[in-house]
């Protein structure tokens, strides 16, 4: 192997297949990871390689695009369920007299447990269980909370809601992945059109039913009768009710395979040929793909100290089984997440890029309208109609930046990492903008700025770290980034809490975080740009 396609470095084998049909398990796998201390396993990189031209070979099909539709329901419940919170916090606050900061605090402390459990555990148990319970747990307790008698159970509620929320990016990123050929791996940044439709449904459906359904707020607050105030409640049975329905959708209507890498990574190469078989099959093709071809490339990549499987010599008692799964959660997968330089690097900017965005997010949204309030922002006409009216421009003018990101990742010495760093500098300067505004359209034009870098950002993140993760370690990766985004996303909520709402230096600071990851974003060392991820 030449230096320069050493160290983890990817590039495309134009040859796929021999002669005979069968997979050229021989040709040097440029397309996966490369490394030179034999850190990262050689029998995964060469079965991950061959699965890799399998899934090329079926292509884009009929499985693919159905798939594509139904991890689109995780996005737009990541973004929808954070608008739902922003929407019900006035009526909530109008009806129980309390603090808002404790709803967005119970839901962040939700989304943190959702993102670090569901992602891990989908490397341990697979992805398709987590991958349909999710919308299930979030529809379901968000019903519930519709009939919630105080505000205690309201912020309960939200936290379990946000447990199943929390999951859906870190596992639906992994099972689309997973299943889409290499040169349709752009298609992960396009899935961020879903994220902007959540944002767009929930300003659309509150529009009628808070607006018209609510007691008016005023100054001081006037006693607010549940029976005057039913617009939230009718707000989170809708939305949990469409979390139901899109529940049913996946589980119902669409057959989700469990992921063939997963398979493979888990030794189980029978089953991995198989639902390539199946894929194929419903897409109107046939593979090539034999399990005599997977089990000859891993031997071929076997090294000398490698041993066979015990399995077979287990202790088949049910504790013994239950310890088995417990050793499941050891620190293999975290640990092979860093397993060389090169890689400790990649993961450790993806983990500090996810953890300042967290932050500066939820912290810019929280101080801005109280910023603006003292300091004389003229907001001109503050009835219920302009305040929706502005919510669901802002939800449209997300939508094309999604489709956009997803163009701009694929041009050539942008890419990913040039993308990503571009729009996340524009959001920070966007954010640092909206300080001057004085007038309701001022605030407006600078809000539309930042809705459309932001969606290009988070479209192009969400692809970018599932990419750079190997797949039997991705769902822990996605975890992990998800949670550090999680945890400084609980910190907004704390700061609002305590902090001086009438200072200029949170917005600020928000800002400047952008500016600052955008930066970081060019350290990575990966491009995944044409490449095919393991």
């Amino acid at each position: 192997m030449s230096a320069s396609h050493s160290s983890l470095d990817r590039v495309h084998s134009d040859e796929k297949t021999d002669k005979k049909g069968d997979y050229d398990i021989q040709a040097e796998t440029h397309d996966v990871y490369q490394d030179d201390d034999g850190s990262i396993d050689p029998v995964y990189q060469a079965k991950a390689k061959i699965l890799n031209d399998a899934l090329q070979e079926i292509g884009m099909g009929k499985y693919q695009w159905f798939l594509f539709v139904v991890a689109g329901f995780g996005w737009l419940s990541d973004n929808l369920w954070p608008i739902v919170t922003g929407l019900i916090l006035t009526p909530v606050v109008n009806e129980f007299n309390v603090e808002s900061e404790w709803l967005k605090l119970a839901q962040n402390i939700g989304l943190l447990v959702g993102a670090a459990f569901w992602g891990i555990t989908s490397d341990v148990w697979g992805r398709r269980w987590a991958f349909n319970i999710t919308l299930f747990i979030t529809g379901v307790f968000a019903v519930a909370a519709g009939g919630s008698p105080n505000y205690i159970a309201l912020c309960s509620l939200a936290a379990v809601w946000s447990v199943g929320v929390g999951g859906n990016l870190p596992v639906d990123s992994a099972v689309f992945l997973e299943f889409i050929p290499a040169s349709h791996q752009y298609l992960l940044t396009v899935l961020s059109i879903w994220w902007a439709f959540g944002q767009l449904l929930g300003s659309l459906v509150a529009w009628p039913l808070i607006a018209d359904y609510s007691c008016p707020t005023t100054v001081p607050p006037t006693p607010c009768a549940r029976a005057d105030n039913m617009g939230w409640r009718y707000f989170l049975y809708a939305m949990g009710g469409l979390m139901l329905f899109l529940f049913l959708i996946r589980f119902g209507l669409f057959s989700m395979y469990e992921s063939p890498k997963y398979l493979m990574g888990r030794g189980r190469d029978a089953d991995a040929v198989e639902v390539v078989h199946k894929v194929a099959k419903y897409n109107g093709i046939e593979s090539r793909l034999t399990l005599e071809a997977l089990e000859k490339a891993g031997k071929l990549a076997v090294s000398a100290h490698e041993e066979e499987s015990e399995e077979a010599k287990m202790d088949t008692s049910a504790l013994a089984a239950v310890r088995r799964q417990m050793a499941k959660f050891s620190g293999d997968h975290v640990s092979a997440l860093f397993a060389t330089k090169k890689l400790a690097w990649s993961t450790s900017i993806l983990i500090v890029l996810w953890a300042f965005i967290g932050l500066a997010f939820p912290l810019y949204n929280s101080f801005v309208t109280y910023f603006l309030a003292t300091r004389g922002a003229d907001f001109g006409d503050s009835s219920v109609y302009i305040t929706y009216r502005n919510q669901v421009i802002l939800s449209v003018i997300g939508i094309p930046g999604a489709l956009i990101a997803g163009w701009l990742v694929e041009i050539p010495r942008l890419g990913r990492r040039g993308t990503l760093s571009i729009f996340t500098i524009l959001t920070g300067a966007f954010i640092l903008a909206s300080t001057t505004a004085r007038t309701s359209n001022a605030l407006l034009g600078w809000n539309c700025g930042y809705s459309f870098t932001s969606n290009v950002m988070y479209g192009v993140l969400y692809a970018l770290s599932p990419e750079l993760f190997p797949t039997k370690d991705r769902g822990t990766g996605n975890a992990i980034v998800a949670t550090a985004n999680r945890v400084f996303g609980v910190m907004s909520p704390i700061i609002a809490l305590y902090a001086n709402l009438q200072t200029a230096v949170p917005i600020w600071v928000s800002g400047a975080i952008f500016i600052v990851a955008g930066f970081i974003a060019l350290l990575l060392p990966f491009e995944p740009q044409g490449h095919a991820s393991l």
